[in-house]
């Protein structure tokens, strides 16, 4: 209770790349050379007439934003849980990751009512030891225990919206939070302009851009299963290759299981685990891109790049031969590749320049 208060007092305030090359149709975008970019799914300016218009009492924000129906409620709302995160040092994926939870469970309402005994802007149930049903229905204090529970979960940094939210707050609808992240994005971004500064700053990217980023030996040797210290999904990538690495980077150190689905890769089941190929068909279905299951038919998908060429969210394939690969990888930038390996490892990242003088192929799927 003397944390919650304290942040209280501050919330007031190649063709293949082969000897014979092949033509192969694009496959998930309609424009090969289409530059790096990060489309939003709602009106950006929109949402910040209407932070300005709530918050500084501005004419601006006469234009309706969906999600935003009510929003002299819903952006005090939003402005308490950004502030709690900011006070506790939060980083700011965290912050959206937050307003897109209270957008699906509340709508950014301090409901005081809800599924069973859920209550308040993140629905928190006083019977399963969220707080009393006066303190979950507090902004600050349901905010903070919402945190609490977010920064416990390991390499939360790394999962999509959707996987952090569940990992808090197991809802009956696990996929509902993905659709709530353009707004809960233009949000945090128009609310930060009248907080004050603070919070945890994310590292500047290594060989940051869509680029390769260098061959990945200037990272320290990287344990299995392990993100890499420095490393952030580069910004300027396309949105489903963001959301794409990003899923995949949520399955960091789960068991290799060959034939393996990747549909719950933590799951009891062995058969939920991933293997190379499924481990791609799933972190790219997450973004909304459509792969095949196997290496087999992967390398055939989109167009061939060069090696020397790579963008985040490129195919690499290894093993085998060119035209029957063995296994892919996924690059992911400052010189790294996602990938499940085999039977005995786990899912992993590898630098390019240990994969470089074997890959026989590189595929750009979106």
């Amino acid at each position: 209770m003397i944390k919650v208060a304290a942040i209280a007092g501050a919330v007031a305030v190649a063709p293949l790349i082969l000897i014979a090359p092949l033509t192969v149709a694009l496959i998930g975008s309609s424009n090969a050379q289409a530059a790096c970019g990060d489309q939003q799914g709602v009106d950006t300016a929109a949402v910040a007439g209407q932070v300005e218009s709530v918050l500084k009492g501005s004419s601006s924000g006469s234009v309706s934003v969906p999600g935003l129906d009510d929003p002299k409620e819903q952006i005090p709302n939003a402005k308490a849980i950004q502030a709690t995160g900011v006070a506790m040092k939060v980083p700011v994926r965290g912050q959206i990751v937050a307003l897109a939870t209270a957008l699906q469970e509340s709508g950014l309402r301090n409901l005081d009512y809800g599924d069973r005994d859920s209550l308040g802007l993140f629905q928190q149930r006083p019977s399963q030891g969220w707080g009393t049903p006066e303190q979950v229905r507090g902004p600050v204090y349901a905010s903070t225990k919402f945190y609490e529970g977010l920064l416990e979960v390991s390499g939360w940094e790394s999962m999509t919206v959707t996987q952090a939210a569940q990992a808090v707050q197991a809802s009956g609808f696990p996929d509902a939070y993905a659709k709530w992240e353009p707004l809960a994005t233009a949000l945090q971004k128009a609310i930060s302009t009248v907080l004050p500064q603070g919070g945890a700053a994310a590292p500047a990217p290594l060989g940051g851009g869509c680029g390769a980023g260098g061959d990945g030996t200037g990272f320290a040797p990287i344990p299995p299963g392990s993100l890499p210290d420095g490393y952030q999904i580069p910004a300027d990538a396309p949105k489903p290759v963001q959301t794409a690495i990003r899923w995949g980077l949520g399955q960091l150190g789960t068991p290799y299981q060959w034939g393996g689905a990747c549909t719950e890769p933590r799951g009891p089941d062995p058969m939920g685990r991933c293997d190379c190929s499924s481990l791609m068909q799933m972190s790219f279905k997450a973004s909304g891109v459509s792969l095949t299951r196997t290496t087999y038919t992967q390398v055939n998908e989109g167009r061939a790049v060069s090696v020397d060429t790579l963008q985040p969210g490129d195919l690499l394939f290894t093993r085998g031969t060119a035209a029957v690969p063995e296994h892919v990888g996924m690059f992911i930038g400052s010189g790294l590749i996602l990938h499940a390996p085999r039977t005995g490892d786990v899912v992993k990242i590898s630098t390019l320049a240990d994969w470089k003088p074997d890959v026989l192929a590189a595929r750009r799927v979106v």
